[in-house]
């Protein structure tokens, strides 16, 4: 067997009772999570776009779209993965070489499972294998350092994400893996520089892109059998030489992953909560601030912190904002939070915000970076006007493995999310249906998105 049939083998035989209690719970929050972030999103101007391709082109109405109405599949994970992505509050998975957000995958698998009739067990379990495919190649194929993007290891979890909700079988599993395989696989310079809206577009439209394959080989369309070890293949042109053992991997991936609290790229997260502390147990006001000075891993600085994927003080857009360590702890400690609202526009091109971030230093800290992944580190020192220096130094934040976030810090998530966007009692009803997914049919979730039309707020 080629190593994509042992993969479609993998996931055609994955079963809900695979699937650990200790898991199921972190998927069930994982959901409510990405759902909050989709509806969080749907008053931005990125995912609006996306909204009127989608309704310029049309489809067959056989998925809902949270926002309202109903598409093509191929259309609504487009859509939905757009709202899930577009904030950059959705979870991550932290591997030595390779950073991915595994919930992106929700949207092509809530589609898949809408289209099928499945229940919620079943969108769980596909997104146990969808989690797990993505976060095993994150850990043993990392491409980043070789010029590619994490949507690339994403367009196998994908395709097996979709051909777990659709029911395929080992053999069409392994064709629908092998197409996206081969077909989807984007550059890392979305990341680097100067970013652009693609930033938050690339999973989605890769994940639109896999649900495809997926049905191709779900109608009898075949891809190349040796997509990860042939001449050319996924090994010798992208990733270089790895192992891996599909035959004794398991489904907990899941429980790997983790959360954010702030609204910002993933690894700003312990430094952001750290500046915060320091900020309230001080009392200090940004104007008591002469410079902020920041130790970090090197994944870290590397990302965002000014490092190889470019200047991180030059920040005109959200995108641009969202990503660079010097903005998020200005605005931080001006502001006192890290929520959607520190995106606005105004706000990024305000004059406060704009001369603190030049006031930021951001450093490598080797000792730090031997911690990660294990460990989320961060230094802070803020070196005040009146000449004190106050330092606080740790190595997780609320949200990650030491410390993570339950239902009820989810939950209140969720809602601080929808209030405005939703109606509160139709957020409610989300939750719960979310929170009994195991329990329920895929519809009745979906049929609670589908009425997610802001027009309709009372």
């Amino acid at each position: 067997m080629t190593q994509v049939e042992q993969l479609g083998r993998f996931v055609a035989t994955a079963r809900w009772e695979d699937v650990s209690g200790a898991a199921r719970e972190q998927l069930r929050l994982r959901v409510l999570d990405s759902l909050g972030c989709a509806l969080g999103a749907l008053d931005s101007d990125v995912p609006a776009l996306v909204r009127a391709h989608v309704d310029d082109f049309g489809g067959a109405p056989r998925c809902a779209l949270v926002g309202g109405g109903r598409s093509a599949p191929d259309r609504a994970a487009l859509l939905n993965g757009a709202l899930v992505r577009y904030l950059d509050f959705n979870d991550a998975y932290l591997a030595p070489g390779e950073t991915c957000h595994p919930s992106d995958n929700l949207a092509p698998v809530l589609a898949a499972a809408e289209y099928a009739g499945a229940d919620g067990r079943t969108l769980l379990t596909a997104l146990a294998v969808a989690y797990q495919v993505q976060c095993r190649l994150s850990d043993v194929a990392p491409v980043r350092a070789r010029g590619f993007d994490h949507t690339v290891q994403g367009a196998y979890a994908a395709a097996a994400g979709v051909a777990r909700a659709l029911g395929l079988d080992a053999e069409r599993t392994a064709h629908a893996i092998a197409i996206a395989g081969t077909s989807l696989n984007a550059l890392r310079v979305t990341r680097t520089g100067a970013l652009s809206h693609w930033k938050g577009l690339a999973y989605p439209a890769m994940a639109a892109g896999a649900l495809q394959a997926a049905f191709l080989a779900m109608r009898g369309v075949t891809g190349p059998r040796e997509v990860f070890e042939g001449n050319k293949g996924f090994i010798d042109a992208i990733a270089g030489p790895f192992e891996l053992d599909w035959s004794h991997e398991d489904l907990e991936a899941v429980r790997r992953t983790i959360l954010k609290r702030f609204n910002a790229e993933i690894h700003s997260q312990s430094a952001i909560e750290a500046l915060l502390e320091l900020r309230a147990e001080h009392g200090l006001r940004a104007d008591d601030v002469e410079r902020i000075e920041l130790d970090t891993f090197q994944v870290a600085f590397d990302i965002i912190g000014g490092g190889e994927e470019g200047d991180k003080r030059r920040v005109a857009t959200k995108e641009e904002a969202d990503h660079s360590l010097p903005y998020l702890l200005a605005v931080a400690l001006l502001d006192g939070q890290v929520l959607p609202e520190q995106y606005l526009a105004e706000r990024i091109a305000a004059e406060d915000v704009q001369d603190l971030l030049l006031r930021v230093d951001v450093r490598p800290d080797r000792a730090l970076s031997d911690r990660f992944p294990a460990e989320h580190s961060a230094r802070v020192r803020l070196r005040l006007r009146d000449g004190r220096l106050l330092e606080r130094e740790q190595h997780g934040y609320e949200g990650f493995h030491t410390r993570p976030m339950g239902w009820d810090l989810v939950r209140a998530k969720f809602g601080r999310l929808t209030s405005g966007r939703v109606d509160p009692a139709l957020a409610a009803e989300i939750a719960d249906a979310v929170q009994r997914l195991d329990e329920i049919q895929l519809g009745d979730l979906t049929g609670l998105l589908g009425r997610t039309d802001r027009r309709r707020l009372p």
